[in-house]
Order: structure tokens, then sequence, then C-alpha cells
């Protein structure tokens, strides 16, 4: 199994990004995908959730902002983050499970397989 996550980088307040994850090695369409992130000094934080149909859930702090999207013909999910703030800044990964990780607004971090993260810096 992997997870391989591309498209962080540096970019001022307000800019955007847009990060991907491919996988291979097991039965995308049909696994729970998201995105975590972790800042120095904090814990892991769910960010965005997908599920197989599509349907999606965010962390209360990126809503409105970031979109998590998956692509089932490429094995890719997508994280495109938009207005971003310096305190967006943080190593983001992809997840991905045979069952859901989120639920009434909490993300399990208990996840079967992660990426090995990107970094995100944003400036202000």
């Amino acid at each position: 199994v992997q997870l391989v996550e591309s498209g962080g980088g540096s970019v001022q307040s307000g800019g955007s990004l847009r990060l991907s994850c491919a996988a291979s090695g097991f039965a995308y369409s049909s696994y729970y995908l998201g995105w975590f992130r972790r800042a120095p000094g904090k814990e892991r934080e769910g960010v965005a959730h997908i599920d197989r149909d599509g349907r999606t859930n965010y962390a209360e702090s990126v809503k409105g902002r970031f979109t998590v999207s998956r692509d089932n013909a490429k094995n890719t999910l997508y994280l495109q983050m938009n207005s971003l703030k310096p305190e967006d800044t943080a190593m983001y990964y992809c997840a991905a499970d045979p069952w859901s990780f989120y639920n009434g607004g909490y993300f399990y971090t208990s996840v079967a397989y992660w990426g090995q993260g990107t970094q995100v810096t944003v400036s202000s």
C-alpha cells in the first residue's frame, strides 16, 4: 500500500494550494479517504473526510476554504486549499481506511493507511 502526497509548498496569507495524494495497492474506490495535519508542537488533527460516494465533512477551522475531492479513475485524492492563513501551516497527511473515520465532528486517528506527508507553510 502506498499513499504519496504532493503539492505542498510556501505561500502568502490569502493564497491557494492544491494537494494531491496518489494511492496504490488497495481497493481505492471502496475506501474512506481524508486529510489530516500536524502543526509544530500540536497534535495531529483531522481536516477533511470523503466517503465512498463523495460525501464530505470538514473541520470547522477550514469549512468554506478547503475542498476535498477524489478521482476514483486515477486513484487520487485532492485537497484544494483557498484563503490560506498562517495557522494552516502544518505537515499535511492523506489517510485511507475501509471504514469511516469521521463521526459527528470528530476525526478518528486510528486510520489504516497514511501517506508520508507534505509541508504547507503560510506566511503573513
